[in-house]
């Protein structure tokens, strides 16, 4: 047993956690916003939709958009734009969600 004065020791599996959301890119702040916008480094964001620009990273996501924000309009695929054709990802810069410390 541990008492008042003796600090516990934190485990591996803690330790592990720890550094795993220290590393991984979670995708806040500007940089997050830039990733998923898509136009930048061909991020998350693959489809814009077509009437108010908002977009999506698949067909099923833009179509629950579609239902919640344009019902009376028809849902048309080939309408939707899409963001990595049109702005290729450069490889100079970094992938979006990528893991690992940038001090090395």
């Amino acid at each position: 047993m541990t008492g008042k004065a003796k600090p516990k020791k934190h485990t591996a599996k803690e330790i592990a956690a720890k550094v795993d959301a220290a590393t991984t890119n979670r995708g806040g702040g500007k940089a997050g916003m830039a990733d998923r916008t898509g136009l930048e480094k061909g991020g998350h964001a693959k489809l814009e939709c077509p009437y108010c620009k908002i977009t999506a990273p698949d067909i099923k996501s833009m179509q629950i958009h579609h239902e919640a924000r344009h019902p009376k309009l028809p849902f048309d695929e080939s309408k939707l734009n899409n963001l990595h054709s049109t702005h290729g990802a450069e490889s100079s810069k970094p992938r979006p969600g990528v893991r690992g410390s940038k001090k090395k």
